[in-house]
């Protein structure tokens, strides 16, 4: 099918704006020109990995996700690990052979959204009543409904094919405002923003830097709720002058090294229908703009404060594996 699926469109969305059948949102914005402004960012060839280890946070405390379970390829009485090539079929050859599989939530650890990770129920073809849609009027008959598993539209290879290399730009709450939990206001970005001396440009993407991630690696795989609930600059969904600066400035992702990006607050169950991650609601459903979650950001926030600079070349391309909805990422930021 193409053409525009709606009539309406969420307010402050940008459905449509890069044509009806879009599926990468914002990321439209990483041009070539776009990749060169992050090529000058290069001065060094210094390289940052931006992942955690792909087994941590460690235990279920990821959304309710799983580590990783590695296994060897092969069978249970021959598998392929430190095993033999030689054999009846190749006899009188000296090669070992390791290979193996895994078993991978793919949103457990350092992992980029996809835009089908988040819909709504919304009116969007002004009936009057509000139906299941996802971000540019997707509907669930189009994504769901014609692949026995994943999706067909919005999916993580989309993001993949799209090749994400741009500017990177650093926002560091910690070093401005410690590690202890804070909802991350308007206020807090412009303070960082002017006191830093950084301009945010369009087909950015922006890095908010609270040492979360740190601390889940000096765990070691056995993380202290305790005292990861009193830890992380999360984003405040409900500030409505940061929504505003998400929408205006154009960037094309936001990674963060927190478990949700936003602040997470349980509903109230009063007043009318409304988004439990706004920021969510926002980036994913409205502007198709993608979230990173978990990004070991702490090495690379202190090589570039010892610099006195905030802007990177940042690669950060997801797996390209058709119909899922969420993928594990290795970014490499250049400085």
């Amino acid at each position: 099918m193409t053409g525009q699926r709606w009539t309406r469109r969420p307010e402050g969305s940008n459905w449509g704006d890069f044509g009806p059948d879009d599926q990468i949102g914002r990321l439209n914005l990483i041009t070539p020109a776009k990749v060169l402004e992050g090529v000058a960012e290069v001065k060094e060839g210094l390289r940052f990995c931006l992942s955690l280890p792909l087994d941590l946070p460690g235990d279920r405390i990821s959304g309710g996700r799983s580590p990783p379970s590695l296994s060897p390829t092969g069978t249970h009485d021959h598998p392929r690990m430190n095993a033999p090539f030689e054999s009846e079929k190749w006899p009188n050859v000296c090669d070992l052979v390791c290979d193996d599989r895994v078993t991978l939530d793919l949103q457990y650890s350092t992992q980029w959204d996809s835009l089908c990770h988040h819909g709504a129920f919304f009116d969007a073809d002004g009936d009057g009543v509000d139906e299941k849609v996802y971000y540019n009027g997707w509907r669930p008959e189009e994504m769901f409904d014609v692949k026995p598993q994943g999706v067909a539209r919005l999916g993580i290879e989309t993001m993949a094919e799209a090749a994400i290399q741009t500017r990177g730009v650093m926002l560091d709450f910690h070093r401005h405002f410690g590690p202890g939990r804070r909802a991350v206001s308007r206020a807090d970005i412009d303070y960082v923003l002017k006191a830093d001396g950084i301009e945010v440009r369009p087909g950015d993407i922006v890095c908010v830097h609270s040492g979360y991630a740190q601390t889940i690696l000096e765990m070691a795989g056995d993380p202290d709720r305790g005292q990861l609930k009193h830890l992380g600059a999360e984003l405040d969904g409900l500030d409505e002058d940061l929504l505003a600066w998400v929408r205006d400035s154009g960037i094309a992702g936001i990674a963060a090294d927190t478990a949700a990006v936003e602040t997470f607050r349980k509903p109230t169950g009063e007043g009318p229908r409304r988004p439990l991650m706004p920021l969510h609601d926002l980036c994913l459903f409205r502007l198709g703009l993608p979230l990173g979650e978990y990004w070991h950001l702490t090495p690379l926030a202190a090589a570039l404060a010892t610099r006195g600079r905030t802007a990177f070349l940042l690669t950060a391309p997801p797996l390209r594996l058709p119909g899922a909805v969420g993928s594990p990422v290795t970014p490499i930021a250049t400085i």
